[in-house]
């Protein structure tokens, strides 16, 4: 899941971005609205935490054309204006959830793994293929039954290929979505997330690679 944090109070969108990328989540950050706009411009997003009073586009303003775009991105305000009138008119203007500062943070990761699978391309709650059964919500994974202890990269990795399934992810496109827009293109972290992934889920392997194309989840049962 790939979500950008749009903030003008620089150290409360370094917390927020950390806390959210220790959820397995990629996590970009903008401070103004200019540079956010230009960020949905370029990179694909399933939620965006978006802060109301900030400079460049204010945040009504992005919300609004937010809801206009084609590639519908969920949008989450978090804001301090938390009246019942500012969470109306915040709704109105097309978020998708609201909730105000302070808040509480194991509440703000549930409601935006709850956005995304809201999303009009999202899947059922339970991904499946191959014997393996994941629930992103309660972070969860098992194979035939059995539970898989997994790093918080290697649930994430885990997550896009049976969100792709039975379409291939590119080693590119895995760092889209999992890491971040600073990940270096030339690392091989995705190659060594990917083989300590295939160990945890042991025989017979379930992910499939073809040089040139990347990596995939067959279908199977």
């Amino acid at each position: 899941m790939r979500v950008l944090v749009v903030e003008d109070a620089r150290a409360l969108a370094a917390v927020l971005a950390e806390g959210l990328s220790d959820q397995g989540m990629a996590v970009d950050v903008a401070h103004d609205g200019l540079e956010a706009a230009a960020k949905l411009d370029v990179n694909a997003y399933d939620v965006i935490v978006l802060d109301r009073d900030i400079p460049g586009i204010h945040g009504d303003t992005l919300c609004q054309m937010i809801a206009e775009r084609d590639d519908r991105v969920m949008v989450l305000m978090l804001t301090a204006a938390d009246s019942p009138a500012d969470r109306v008119t915040g709704l109105t203007l097309g978020a998708d959830d609201y909730l105000g500062k302070p808040f509480h943070f194991p509440e703000l990761v549930l409601r935006i793994r709850s956005l995304a699978r809201r999303q009009p391309a999202a899947r059922s709650r339970t991904l499946r293929a191959g014997g393996i059964a994941l629930d992103p919500l309660r972070r969860i994974a098992t194979r035939d039954g059995r539970h898989l202890d997994l790093s918080v990269k290697e649930f994430a990795v885990l997550e896009a290929l049976l969100r792709a399934a039975p379409a291939f992810l590119s080693a590119e496109d895995l760092l889209e979505q999992v890491w971040d827009e600073y990940a270096n293109p030339l690392t091989n972290t995705v190659t060594v997330t990917v083989g300590r992934l295939r160990r945890k889920l042991g025989e017979p392997p379930v992910i499939t690679t073809t040089p040139g194309v990347g990596y995939r989840v067959a279908a199977g049962r």
